[in-house]
C-alpha cells in the first residue's frame, strides 16, 4: 500500500490550501479529488478574498487565473420591481495588494491545484474516498475506489465539501439535515467587457457585487447575486433548503423569476446562457460545527460549516482552515505524535481566528430569520414604499409627508410589532 505523510480528501480551496501548506513543511502530501481536475466539481458565488489567499501563495494575483478586482460592493432589497440599494465603492480596491476578486472556479481551483503540485503535494483525481481505513482504533489512511488500492497516511484532512460523507462514517459530523444547508443556482452569462463597464459603471478590468434581498428569494431566507468577470456575469440564488421545500418554488424557476426582474433584465440584456450550475452550501454555522479533529483527522471548510453567510464569506475560512490544518499536521508528524490530543491544536487555533469568532458572532441570525420569515417579505416592501413616498415631489409638504411614511409603516406592522421585530434582531446579533 502506498503511504503519505498526509492525505487531503477534496481538491477545492481548503484541501489545496491544506496541501500547499503541510507539503511546504516536508509533508509527502497526497490530495484525492473525485473530478476529473480541482475545480469541476466545486461551485460558490465566485468572490475570492485577497488577504487569505495572499497567506497560502503570496502575491498570487501576480498569476492567478482571476477575473475582476472588486472595487465596489451593492446591497438592496427587493419589492416588486422597486428596488432600494445601498452602494459602497473605493478606487483603492483597484490596486494591489486588492480586498477581493472575481474568480470562476473551474480556472482559479485548477491553477491553486498546480500551486499545490509545485510545493510537491500529488494530486489523484477522478477517485473517490470511501472510508478511513483503521489499525485498531487508529486511523492510517483512507479507502479509495481505485484499482491500485487504498492509501495509507498518518494524518487524513476532510475537506469533502458540503457532502460529508467520510466525517459521518468516521463519527466526527452527523448526516446533513434541510436547516444546514442552502441550495444555489447559477449561470454564467457571457457579456463584451465593454457592455459590463457601462452598465455596472466600471472602468476597465474594474469588477462590482451586488447581493439582493427580499424578493429576490420570494422573501425566503436566503439571497441572490450579481457578480462580473471579464467576459461574463455570474448571477444566481441561494436559498436555504429549509423553506424552499415547503414551497411551491423550484431553484431554477427562482432563478428565473430573478432574472425577470426589470433591474436585473437590464444588467443581463443581450447576454446568453454559457453554463448552468448548481451546489449545496452550508450553512449551519457555529451551531452545527462537527467536531474538527480525532486521531489521525483534522476536518477543514465547507465539510466544517465554516461560511459566514452574512459577510457572504467562504472562501477565506476555507483557505485559512486548510493552511492551519496543514501546519498542524506537519507539526504533528514532526514530533512523532498524532494523536487526538496533539491535533487538538488545530481547533485551538482555529478558534484563535476570525473563523470561529465570527462564526460565534451570528450564531442565532440564521434561528432569528427562521423564526421570523416575515422580515423578508414585509420589511423590504415597507422600506421601498417609504422611499416612494419621501422621493415623490407634488403639493403634499414634508410634514404630511413625514407623518404618512409613519402611517403606512404602522398599517403594515404596528408599533409593538415593530419594537418586537428591532429587539429581537438586536439581540440576533449579540
Amino acid at each position: 500500500m502506498e503511504t503519505f505523510d498526509v492525505i487531503i480528501v477534496g481538491g477545492g480551496p481548503a484541501g489545496l490550501s491544506a496541501a500547499i501548506s503541510a507539503a511546504k513543511r516536508g509533508m509527502r502530501t497526497c490530495v484525492i479529488e473525485r473530478g476529473d481536475y480541482p475545480g469541476t466539481k466545486n461551485v460558490m458565488g465566485g468572490v475570492l478574498y485577497t488577504w487569505a489567499t495572499d497567506k497560502v501563495v503570496p502575491e498570487f494575483w501576480l498569476e492567478a487565473p482571476l477575473e475582476r478586482p472588486v472595487i465596489e460592493q451593492r446591497y438592496g432589497i427587493l419589492s416588486g420591481n422597486e428596488i432600494l440599494s445601498v452602494a459602497y465603492r473605493d478606487p483603492d480596491w483597484d490596486h494591489p495588494p486588492y480586498n477581493a476578486h472575481t474568480v470562476l472556479r473551474v480556472k482559479f481551483d485548477r491553477w491553486l491545484a498546480k500551486q499545490a503540485e509545485s510545493a510537491g503535494a500529488m494530486i489523484i483525481t477522478e477517485t473517490v474516498v470511501h472510508d478511513l481505513l483503521y489499525q485498531g482504533q487508529e486511523v492510517v489512511g483512507v479507502r479509495t475506489g481505485r484499482q491500485e488500492g487504498d492509501l495509507g497516511a498518518k494524518i487524513v484532512i476532510l475537506a469533502e465539501g458540503v457532502n460529508n460523507f467520510v466525517a459521518q462514517k468516521a463519527g466526527l459530523a452527523k448526516p446533513l439535515n434541510a436547516e444546514n444547508v442552502a441550495v444555489v443556482v447559477k449561470e454564467i452569462i457571457s457579456l463584451t467587457p465593454e457592455k459590463i463597464e457601462d452598465r455596472f459603471c466600471l472602468e476597465t478590468n474594474q469588477g462590482a457585487t451586488i447581493e439582493l434581498f427580499g424578493e429576490s428569494t420570494q422573501g425566503m431566507l436566503g439571497t441572490a447575486f450579481i457578480y462580473t468577470n471579464k467576459d461574463s456575469i455570474s448571477i444566481g440564488v441561494g436559498v436555504l433548503l429549509h423553506p424552499l421545500i415547503h414551497t411551491k418554488w423550484t431553484p431554477h424557476d427562482l432563478l428565473e423569476a430573478f432574472k425577470a426582474k426589470l433591474y436585473v433584465k437590464r444588467l443581463l440584456q443581450g447576454g446568453e446562457t454559457k453554463e448552468y450550475l448548481a451546489h449545496l452550501i452550508p450553512e449551519g454555522g457555529y451551531n452545527a460545527m462537527p467536531r474538527l479533529y480525532r486521531q489521525g483527522v483534522m476536518v477543514v471548510g465547507d465539510t466544517a460549516m465554516f461560511v459566514n453567510a452574512i459577510h457572504r464569506e467562504g472562501s477565506n475560512l476555507a483557505m485559512t482552515s486548510g493552511k492551519i490544518a496543514g501546519e498542524v499536521a506537519a507539526e504533528a508528524i514532526h514530533a512523532g505524535d498524532v494523536s487526538e490530543a496533539n491535533l487538538r491544536h488545530y481547533e485551538k487555533r482555529v478558534r484563535d481566528s476570525f473563523i470561529i469568532k465570527d462564526l460565534y458572532k451570528f450564531r442565532k441570525t440564521g434561528n432569528f430569520f427562521e423564526e421570523n420569515p416575515h422580515l423578508l417579505k414585509l420589511y423590504p416592501e415597507i422600506a421601498c414604499n417609504a422611499m416612494k413616498v419621501f422621493f415623490t415631489a407634488n403639493e403634499t409638504p414634508k410634514k404630511e409627508v413625514y407623518k404618512n411614511m409613519m402611517k403606512m409603516t404602522f398599517k403594515k406592522r404596528s408599533r409593538s410589532e415593530l419594537t418586537k421585530d428591532i429587539i429581537h434582531a438586536w439581540r440576533a446579533f449579540q
